[in-house]
């Protein structure tokens, strides 16, 4: 398979201009206070669909089309986000969308899904879920969208940085959270070209770090089941083999706890008055320790990659209020 360049993410740009919403930037002058950085955050919460996703998914049936092969149908696997995204996509080209996941996928995921048209099928896992849509893509004129392992779909998402890079000049870095990868490949390709001399830093939680694993050993490694995170859009069993090249580009990795991945969901959403979710704010926690490392102000872009958060995830994290612990840089 041929690698994915920087002019798929400009041609997908100018594919999902129709459809997708150019998503603002958004600061904290207290937050840049108390850290002595400037971080800016890429709202993606706003989205349609409420995350990144749909960048993803709207560009490969754009795409399809484009070529003449806009199927019948299409299925998808995923944990939430990319299944809204589909449903919402498919919705747009009017198509039929299916969609297989594990039982304990987020409600209000769920709800978004089949209100957007789509036919949602739980299964007891997630690998059970992965297995059945392969399945599904065996019959004649349905198409298989899989969340991040497919060039269209990594093009799309990496519109996200194609537009945070050309909003903000003299980025430093940029963070993304890593599931399957798809987001932080795309988010790497553009950088690249758009702000070459800026690191580009992948988090993923401590409970599901396959994709550090990964890293370390030089190869995939996959996790025997889904990880118990409230960073629910990061509990992938696996990346891709389509984006383990691009992270092992990457020039840092973090993985974050628990603790720290509701700190931050706290935090962000009190200073932003945004409600993302736990996969977009465990991205801070990266930040925190990548600027303690740093001798010079630095601008920082960090990714918030969604915003659906159902009453049960929203309980978990407020079971303790970190709002009494300031955020603060320790040397």
């Amino acid at each position: 398979m041929s690698p994915i360049d920087y002019a798929q993410i400009e041609a997908a740009a100018q594919r999902i201009s129709p459809y997708a919403t150019v998503t603002p930037i958004f600061q904290s002058r207290m937050l840049n206070s108390w850290f002595g950085h400037e971080i800016y955050f890429k709202a993606e919460c706003l989205q349609r669909g409420g995350a990144f996703k749909f960048r993803g998914a709207i560009n490969t049936l754009s795409w399809l089309q484009e070529q003449g092969k806009l199927p019948c149908k299409v299925v998808a696997n995923s944990s939430g986000n990319h299944a809204q995204a589909v449903a919402l996509a498919a919705n747009l080209f009017g198509i039929e969308a299916e969609i297989y996941t594990a039982k304990n996928v987020s409600k209000v995921k769920a709800a978004a899904t089949e209100y957007y048209g789509a036919t949602l099928n739980m299964f007891e896992t997630r690998a059970e879920a992965d297995h059945q849509v392969k399945l599904a893509a065996e019959q004649d004129g349905v198409y298989w969208l899989p969340p991040f392992n497919h060039q269209q779909v990594i093009a799309g998402q990496g519109t996200v940085a194609y537009e945070a890079l050309q909003q903000v000049e003299g980025i430093n870095a940029i963070f993304a959270p890593c599931g399957g990868g798809g987001l932080l490949s795309g988010t790497l390709l553009a950088t690249r070209h758009l702000a070459p001399e800026a690191d580009v830093v992948g988090v993923e939680p401590e409970l599901g770090n396959d994709a550090m694993q990964s890293l370390q050993q030089g190869k995939i490694v996959r996790l025997p089941e889904s990880p118990k995170t409230l960073a629910d859009g990061a509990a992938t069993l696996a990346v891709g083999d389509l984006t383990f090249p691009y992270l092992q580009q990457l020039d840092d990795f973090y993985t974050v706890e628990e603790e720290q991945i509701a700190y931050w969901t706290q935090w962000l959403q009190h200073l932003l008055k945004l409600h993302v979710e736990p996969t977009s704010a465990m991205s801070m926690a990266a930040v925190a320790a990548w600027l303690q490392q740093q001798n010079t102000p630095q601008k920082v872009m960090v990714i918030l990659s969604g915003g659906n958060i159902d009453n049960s995830k929203m309980q978990q994290l407020w079971q303790q209020d970190y709002l009494q612990q300031m955020p603060i840089l320790v040397d």
